[in-house]
C-alpha cells in the first residue's frame, strides 16, 4: 500500500514538471512623457504597448522512432496592449444624455461637464470602490465590468439606494 502511495506521488510530481510545448515571446516598450503648461506641478504620462507572441510546438513526425525530429510550422498568436497611466488623461462618459469628462489625477479623477467645469471628484478607497463628490452630495461608485461608473446614493427618504451608471462613450481623436 504504501509503494502505491508512492508511486502516486512521483507520477503526479513528474505530470507537474511536463514540458509546455509552446514557444513565448513577450516584448514590452515603456515610453515617458513629462508635460510642462505652466500651471504648476509637471504631469507625468506614461504609455506601455505590450506585444505578445505564442507558437505551439509540433513535430512533423511524432510517432516515428527517429531521435532527432523535424519541428513543423504553426500559426503564431500575437496580442497586443497598451495601457496609459498618469495625470490629465481624459475618459469620456455620458448620463441622461449630458456628456462627462473624467480626467485622472494623482488621487482619483476630477469631473467636468459642458456645463459645469467643476462638477465632482472621484477618488478610491482602500476596498477598490470609490467616493464621488458633487455639491449635491456624497456617493459611492465603482466600474463595471464593461467600463462604465455605477454611483449608488442612498436616500433618506426612501431608506434606500438610488443607482446611476455613467455610460462610457468612445470618441473619436477628432471630436475630442
Amino acid at each position: 500500500m504504501k509503494t502505491l502511495a508512492v508511486a502516486i506521488l512521483l507520477a503526479a510530481g513528474f505530470s507537474a514538471t511536463a514540458q509546455v510545448n509552446q514557444n513565448v515571446t513577450k516584448e514590452s516598450t515603456t515610453t515617458t512623457v513629462t508635460v510642462n503648461n505652466g500651471t504648476g506641478k509637471p504631469k507625468k504620462i506614461t504609455k506601455t504597448e505590450t506585444t505578445e507572441a505564442k507558437q505551439n510546438i509540433e513535430l512533423k513526425d511524432a510517432d516515428s522512432q527517429k531521435l532527432n525530429k523535424e519541428v513543423k510550422q504553426t500559426p503564431v498568436q500575437v496580442s497586443q496592449s497598451t495601457t496609459i497611466k498618469g495625470d490629465g488623461i481624459p475618459t469620456y462618459y455620458e448620463l441622461n444624455g449630458e456628456r462627462y469628462v473624467f480626467v485622472t489625477d494623482h488621487d482619483g479623477y476630477r469631473i467636468s461637464s459642458p456645463s459645469v467645469k467643476e462638477y465632482g471628484l472621484v477618488r478610491r478607497t482602500s476596498n477598490g470602490q470609490y467616493i464621488f463628490r458633487t455639491k449635491t452630495g456624497t456617493s459611492v461608485g465603482y466600474f463595471d465590468g464593461n467600463g462604465n461608473f455605477v454611483v449608488e446614493t442612498y436616500d433618506d427618504a426612501t431608506d434606500g439606494f438610488t443607482k446611476e451608471t455613467y455610460s462610457k462613450v468612445v470618441v473619436p481623436a477628432e471630436q475630442k
